[in-house]
């Protein structure tokens, strides 16, 4: 990552963690490029956070064994939140993504249940990985996220970044930016797992329910060995994102 008289910029620290989750194996795509409407409506408009198409194309492509109504009653689910807390809505959908989707449909003359899964967690290939920037979501305000990282469409991950250049913003000002985003687009974190900080020097990674002092550094990237806090910390993104099944 390059700077300009040792001072890095916001749009640097945005390009070098999206060459960071591009090296993992996420692929790459720009907001402004995503399709609303059209033959391939990757959104219905800026109110969508998902990527609906995506949503609906891991469901059918995961649970094979499910006729067309089931799936449709579990994307029917995953798009609908009855609470006024986010924080219920954001538990809800965390028991969905973990331990599946219970839908009923007709076999046979009879009334079937199962379980659709959203994520395949035993086959991580299975899974789509996508990074995008400058998505705009419009709710109680328009907000602009610097990164989002969607997993079979869903947004599981939101970066923020600040400059450490300047003194009255870096990583506080990433933390207090989420918290406006949660405020102004809070449909967003329905199905957040993590939100991750930085501000080139220093990167931690927290929850929804998490105060600031509780954005913690990730100091692993296998899970199993503990990087010294000497090392460049915005490596987070590599322990936060990695795709793997085991830890």
């Amino acid at each position: 990552m390059s700077s300009v008289n040792g001072i890095f910029t916001e749009a640097m620290l945005e390009e070098a963690a999206i060459e960071i989750l591009e090296n993992l194996g996420y692929d790459y795509a720009f907001g402004p490029d995503i399709s609303l409407g059209g033959d391939y409506e990757e959104r219905k408009d800026y109110r969508e956070v998902i990527l609906s198409h995506r949503v609906k194309d891991a469901l059918f492509k995961i649970n094979r064994d499910l006729p067309s109504e089931a799936l449709e009653e579990a994307y029917r689910q995953l798009i609908t939140f009855n609470s006024p807390m986010l924080e219920e809505n954001n538990r809800y959908f965390h028991q969905l993504m973990t331990e599946g989707i219970e839908v009923s449909f007709q076999e046979g003359g009879n009334i079937r249940t199962k379980r659709a899964y959203i994520i395949d967690f035993e086959n991580i290939s299975n899974n789509e990985f996508v990074v995008v920037n400058q998505f705009t979501i419009i709710e109680n305000e328009e907000r602009r996220p610097d990164l989002i990282v969607f997993v079979n469409g869903l947004p599981l991950v939101v970066i923020e970044l600040k400059s450490a250049s300047d003194e009255n913003v870096g990583i506080e000002g990433a933390y207090n930016q989420i918290q406006t985003y949660k405020r102004d687009i809070p449909s967003l974190f329905n199905y957040n797992a993590f939100c991750v900080i930085s501000d080139g020097i220093n990167a931690k990674a927290g929850t929804i329910t998490s105060n600031e002092e509780w954005f913690m550094n990730w100091r692993t990237v296998d899970g199993e060995n503990i990087a010294p806090l000497s090392e460049p910390q915005y490596e987070v993104l590599l322990g936060v994102c990695f795709k793997r099944k085991d830890y």
